[in-house]
């Protein structure tokens, strides 16, 4: 963690090693799960003008080939995923 400047100053002024590690993967997962969230649950970007194209995630054979089955909704698995089995309660602590 030293080797990021912002939190070796943080660290050199006493804040908490444990809860700046505990911010860095709450801010890790808050960022995986809207980017999982934009890319499995809109396919479309709210900005873009009306007609614009959209994206879905497609699941593949192991060649490449296209199923045609979309995954859908994989932010929700996110939590599920967390190696620890806690399904990061501890970041919400």
């Amino acid at each position: 963690m030293e080797s990021i400047p912002a939190a070796n100053r943080l660290l050199s002024n006493g804040a908490n090693r444990d809860d700046l590690a505990r911010l860095a993967r709450a801010s890790a997962y808050e960022a995986l799960f809207g980017l999982l969230f934009r890319l499995t649950a809109y396919g479309q970007d709210d900005e873009a003008p009306e007609g614009s194209p959209g994206w879905r995630l497609m699941e593949t054979t192991t060649a490449g080939d296209l199923t045609g089955r979309a995954i859908p909704s994989l932010h929700e698995d996110l939590l599920g995923m967390d190696p620890s089995g806690r399904e990061g309660q501890d970041l919400f602590e």
